[in-house]
């Protein structure tokens, strides 16, 4: 299998926290959902693969290119949007235009302009005007008008309205519709993902805890419910977390292990996230 994006035992440590052993492998012509809660270490992860923070140990390759040595390379072919605008606020569409056609030898600045009609961004409009939506379309279009094979997305669709989410969305799944196009899409926004993805990657305090096939973690995964003295008797190893309310017990559990006759609910990418880290566990 071919791989756009590959993390093999990944480090990076700081002082009160640290990356630890991080193994993430997004399939070419895949959308990966990576979560986790603020500080888990999303972003650092995102910037250890651009190599703008310089890893410990592991190994990282970008469209099979070893992220140290090799990522010149491959830069062209990687778009990059960040929860923050990062261009100079005195700037229109067409001076972004003008000054990316010197930076990238793939620019493409008629796709660049259909984007930003396509966008609805005003042509002479400075950017310290945009709204923040303006802004995130606005890198989007940039990251789309270079020939990019992979989007890394930091957070992307946050802090955007409804139907701005949706647009962006329809347009990230138009972008995979080529078969050597691929998505790794940081997010807070489950629901999201669970519209767009086919894995799910899920970091906990720099370690990862769960890296599936999205379709197969919500086959897999249920929420049992049942007394106290039932939960007493279960087998263990089926259970990822359980908590305790006024009427028994919830447990977040394997569906293929559960025996007897059982309530199993369907468990979302939320619940799966939330019985891992909040609940108790074995």
């Amino acid at each position: 299998m071919n791989y756009a994006l590959e993390l093999k035992n990944v480090c990076k440590q700081y002082d009160g926290f640290a990356l630890k052993d991080v193994n993430i492998a997004l399939p070419q012509g895949c959308i990966m959902g990576f979560i986790g809660e603020n500080g888990a270490g999303k972003s650092t992860t995102i910037k250890l693969i651009m190599d703008l923070i310089h890893r410990d140990s592991g190994e990282i390759k970008v469209l099979g290119k070893d992220n140290l040595t090799q990522l010149e390379e491959v830069k062209e072919q990687i778009g990059v949007v960040m929860d923050e605008n990062c261009f100079a606020e005195c700037l229109c569409l067409s001076d972004i235009n003008q000054m990316l056609k010197h930076m990238y030898k793939n620019w493409q600045p008629a796709v660049f302009l259909d984007w930003g009609k396509r966008f609805g961004l005003p042509a002479d409009k400075i950017i310290k005007d945009y709204s923040r939506g303006m802004k995130m379309k606005l890198s989007i279009a940039v990251a789309l008008s270079h020939k990019a094979k992979l989007l890394l997305l930091d957070e992307a669709t946050s802090g955007l309205d409804p139907v701005v989410r949706d647009e962006i969305l329809d347009v990230f799944q138009e972008f995979i519709q080529e078969e050597d196009h691929s998505i790794f899409l940081s997010s807070h926004i489950i629901s999201d993902l669970e519209k767009i993805c086919d894995y799910i990657t899920f970091i906990h305090k720099g370690r990862i805890l769960l890296c599936q096939e999205k379709d197969e973690m919500l086959e897999n995964y249920g929420i049992l419910k049942c007394t106290q003295q039932e939960f007493e008797r279960l087998d263990k190893g089926m259970v990822l977390g359980y908590r305790k309310n006024a009427f028994g017990v919830e447990a977040l559990v394997r569906k293929k292990d559960v025996k007897g006759r059982f309530i199993v609910d369907h468990a979302g990418i939320e619940d799966v996230m939330l019985f891992m880290v909040k609940s108790e566990a074995y």
